[in-house]
């Protein structure tokens, strides 16, 4: 069996004849001609049955770190295998370089261990602490804050002015145009599809009660707590994660000063504050979706109204605000929490903003749940 491959910058021409491998290498063993050589020298090392490997490098001109690497790929295999290995006519310069890597010490290097059926248990297994360490984080994280917000009650003036009201404006003000579009989206939607049942039995008077009670009681402070998750959750994640690629943070630490203070502070308090906020304008909205469909099916704009104001009732709108303030704090605590865990690379802080808009969704459905359990034994 012979293979035979040459360019430019280098040569290569292996033979294998009774278990013995031949190989003759030349030219420049740069990157670029070891990336043409390397496929062909590695499918012939994957032949079975080697008893001996031999290399000629007397053509080589010229050896960097790649062409080391690859002489250097040769030797492990052969002590892999346990056969014998000679390199012949490498230059001084190049066998000073392939000294700099030890075979004793590289022989230590594990190598990939074969995939069997445990993988797939091993996975389950790390996937499962990985919640968990994560579940920690989360809670420790919140414990933290749960301080921080109370030293910044008993003592407001160690809170950043500037950035609360800077994220007061991006959080609140600025989210309004697709809080009423969506609010009143999802009114009419409501309306429309409580329409199709209800005019089976005669009833679309009722369509104001359905209406009122699904947007003031669940619909209203979810819809917000989403819209908020995507906007703000996401915002804090990436602005807190590029301050801590750019190793701001770091910086805030050598300096004495707590990150959580001043970073996580002013944006949490602003957030659980302008949500509930947020969630008034997605009821309005809403409800004023719902009154378009009522007069277009007949009705008068004032026997809406007085449906409304005779079926929501002011638990159902203290009951949505409840909501509305607990998601807030869960969204900006996850949003901040994944900006400070973002990790090193071009990717961290898209990942990191990632996680936020994630785990922001699961924990306002999983605390919309616990509402809705609590509410229920509650009788509100």
């Amino acid at each position: 069996m012979k293979k035979k491959e040459s360019n430019s910058n280098a040569s290569f021409e292996g033979t294998v004849n009774n278990g013995k491998l031949s190989m003759v290498v030349g030219g420049r063993l740069d990157a670029a001609g070891v990336t043409a050589l390397w496929p062909k020298a590695r499918g012939l090392l994957e032949t079975k049955r080697l008893a001996a490997i031999e290399l000629d490098g007397a053509g080589v001109d010229y050896a960097d770190g790649a062409g080391a690497a690859l002489l250097v790929h040769v030797r492990q295999v052969a002590r892999r295998l346990k056969i014998p290995v000679e390199f012949n006519g490498l230059g001084a310069d190049i066998q000073e370089m392939l000294d700099l890597y030890p075979a004793e010490k590289l022989s230590e290097i594990a190598e990939p261990a074969p995939k069997n059926g445990r993988d797939l248990v091993e996975g389950i297994g790390e996937a499962f602490c990985d919640a968990i360490r994560g579940v920690k984080d989360h809670v420790a994280f919140m414990g933290e804050l749960f301080v921080g917000l109370l030293q910044a009650i008993v003592h407001p003036r160690g809170m950043r002015a500037k950035d609360f009201f800077l994220v007061i404006e991006a959080s609140g003000p600025k989210a309004l145009p697709i809080i009423a579009m969506l609010g009143f989206l999802v009114g009419l939607i409501l309306a429309f599809q409580g329409a199709v049942l209800m005019k089976q039995f005669g009833a679309e008077i009722y369509i104001a009660d359905f209406v009122g009670k699904s947007v003031a009681r669940e619909l209203g402070p979810l819809i917000t707590a989403i819209i908020v998750a995507g906007r703000t959750g996401s915002a804090f994640a990436a602005e807190i994660g590029t301050m801590k690629v750019n190793e701001e943070i770091d910086a805030f630490t050598t300096m004495g000063l707590d990150p959580v203070r001043f970073l996580v502070i002013p944006r949490v308090t602003a957030a659980t504050l302008m949500t509930p906020l947020l969630a008034v304008i997605t009821n309005v909205f809403g409800m004023m979706g719902g009154a378009v469909v009522m007069m277009s099916l007949g009705f008068p704009l004032v026997t809406y109204v007085n449906r409304i104001l005779g079926s929501v009732t002011a638990a159902d709108y203290l009951g949505g605000l409840s909501k509305s303030i607990i998601f807030g704090l869960l969204i900006s605590g996850a949003g901040c929490l994944c900006g400070l865990r973002t990790g090193e690379g071009a990717s961290a802080v898209g990942n990191s903003a990632t996680r936020a808009v994630v785990s922001s969704i699961i924990m306002i459905v999983i605390a919309d749940g616990l509402f809705a359990v609590l509410f229920y034994y509650l009788g509100i």
